[in-house]
């Protein structure tokens, strides 16, 4: 029996015929997604469901899609899915990361034109017919510097467009090896070397922990005076009430901004002012945009249902049934390992060694290797999946060396390690899987501790010497913030020591800050798991 798919949205109908082309019944009903009842109604009778933004797969939906075998989402944003109830379910959810790509990265050029010509304002003069000929007085883009912040997929598009319009490129991506720079023809810079240079400011990072507010009113202050700022990515990415001072001071000439805090954007901090062009989250909105998540999302999802190959999935990696239950702890472990490593590495990633020991050697190490290398890469690239990862290391560059060996250590019948080389040095973590199924870790750069992995955790390098836990535990005592579980290692007596410690809630930035200061602390970072 031929596996049945819902298409609830809108969808180019050229999805429908490579759903038929592939042996997969289809059913086009575009306005289904906006009736949530009716869509839970007939949701059990189907394998696949395609969708764009407007169908939510709520949890009530999950429940009643009892064949439900995959959601595909043509576009990349997947917030309008239940992921947690979708893995429960055993439901595959996939998304189309690539097929934007292009579009957005011409807005991005096209918005820049407009900034520097004032084109939406000139427009606006002269059919009103003011005719104001000496009001509208522009900047050449030829030889001004473009500065990018976040060089992947869409950010390196730009830079090779940027490159064609005779700018200076330059771009601030701590993923971006200075072999991928090389290639692209752009200048790898630090962030502040960035605001300080450019001419023109455009981002195209995800929106993370890490890179929200990356333009703050701090970070707004240290840019060049005159310089134009670009934001199709995320709202979120700037400070907009920090940017509307510097654009009445004059100080920034100009913001363009596809993208806002809140959508849809009915009021903003930006909207009204002379030198601001807005335009309401278009992107991805071309034809062939369109086109081209429907074709892919479609091709991927016929993959998975006719012969079981998994593409950019957002929740699960390419594993058999009968390999799941062995895995999946260890799948949780290398997740963990590389999000520690992702969290704490502050310069560009060159190389990735995962080394396997023992038992957890023998089983599928490219799952475990794909969850380690996605949770690497999630802190500043949220899209990032366990099917994707390998891919978008390789596009930056990163070299990815999985090592396996026969026998673990004495005191551990499986050992995960992995190592990180930056620009700055190596960092190692390792880890191993108890009989209680949960991930510990067991090292931190050869320092030998214990710590079970909780959700908030503060981490510390430190010279060892007397004193410092008390300290370090009385400024958090004093902020109200409750240590939960305490690790502790180090190399040698008066040497190099690391702390990990569980907390619960948050800790204020300033209280961070503090840490940071203590006497003989070498790095201090709050992470997040």
């Amino acid at each position: 029996m031929a596996p049945r798919v819902l298409i609830s949205d809108a969808l180019s109908e050229a999805a429908v015929a490579i759903f038929k082309e592939r042996g997969v019944e289809v059913d086009f009903q575009p306005d289904l997604g906006k009736d949530k009842d009716k869509l839970a109604e007939i949701i059990g009778q189907f394998d696949g469901l395609a969708i764009r933004s407007a169908t939510k797969v709520t949890d009530k939906i999950l429940e009643k899609a009892t064949n439900l075998k995959v959601v595909g989402r043509a576009g990349i944003g997947v917030d309008n899915v239940d992921i947690p109830a979708a893995t429960a379910k055993g439901v595959i959810v996939m998304n189309t990361p690539f097929g934007n790509s292009i579009t957005t990265a011409e807005h991005a050029i096209a918005l820049m034109f407009a900034l520097a010509r004032q084109i939406p304002a000139a427009d606006a003069s002269t059919q009103a017919g003011k005719w104001e000929k000496n009001k509208f007085m522009g900047v050449e883009i030829t030889a001004k510097v473009l500065g990018i912040i976040g060089c992947g997929n869409i950010g390196s598009i730009v830079a090779e467009r940027g490159l064609g319009l005779k700018m200076r490129v330059i771009a601030f991506d701590p993923f971006l090896t200075p072999e991928r720079a090389l290639d692209l023809g752009v200048e790898k810079v630090e962030l502040d070397d960035l605001l300080a240079r450019a001419d023109f400011i455009t981002l195209h990072t995800p929106l993370t922990p890490q890179t929200k507010n990356i333009l703050s009113a701090e970070n707004l202050a240290k840019t060049k005076k005159g310089v134009r700022i670009i934001n199709c990515a995320r709202g979120g990415l700037v400070d907009e009430e920090a940017l509307r001072k510097a654009l009445d001071s004059g100080h920034v000439a100009g913001a363009a901004f596809d993208v806002f805090v809140t959508e849809p954007a009915k009021e903003n901090p930006l909207f009204g002012h002379p030198n601001v062009v807005c335009t309401p989250h278009l992107g991805a909105s071309t034809t062939e945009a369109q086109e081209n998540v429907a074709l892919q999302v479609a091709e991927q999802m016929s993959d998975y249902l006719i012969r079981g190959a998994i593409s950019n999935a957002v929740n699960f990696p390419s594993i058999t049934a009968e390999e799941a239950p062995k895995l999946k702890p260890f799948i949780a472990l290398a997740d963990r390992l590389g999000s520690f490593a992702g969290q704490v590495v502050d310069t560009a990633i060159k190389k990735v060694t995962i080394t396997y020991e023992g038992e957890v050697g023998q089983l599928k190490i490219k799952a475990l290797t794909a969850s380690a290398i996605a949770g690497l890469l999630r802190p500043l690239l949220s899209d990032v999946n366990v099917v994707s990862a390998p891919a978008v290391a390789k596009e930056r560059g990163i070299i990815i060396d999985e090592v396996s060996r026969a026998a673990a250590d004495a005191d551990y019948e499986s050992l995960i390690t992995l190592t990180v080389e930056t620009e700055a040095g190596s960092h190692s973590i390792a880890g191993t899987v108890f009989h209680d199924g949960k991930p510990r870790i067991i090292a931190i750069n050869d320092i030998k501790i214990d710590a079970a992995v909780a959700p908030a955790m503060i981490y510390i390098s430190n010279e060892d010497k007397p004193g410092f836990i008390g300290r370090f535990a009385s400024l958090l005592g004093n902020a109200g913030v409750n240590i939960a579980t305490f690790a502790l290692g180090r190399d040698r007596e008066g040497g190099s020591a690391i702390a990990l410690v569980e907390i619960d809630g948050s800790v204020p930035d300033n209280v961070l800050s503090e840490v940071k200061a203590l006497p003989g602390v070498k790095k201090a970072k709050l992470l997040a798991f």
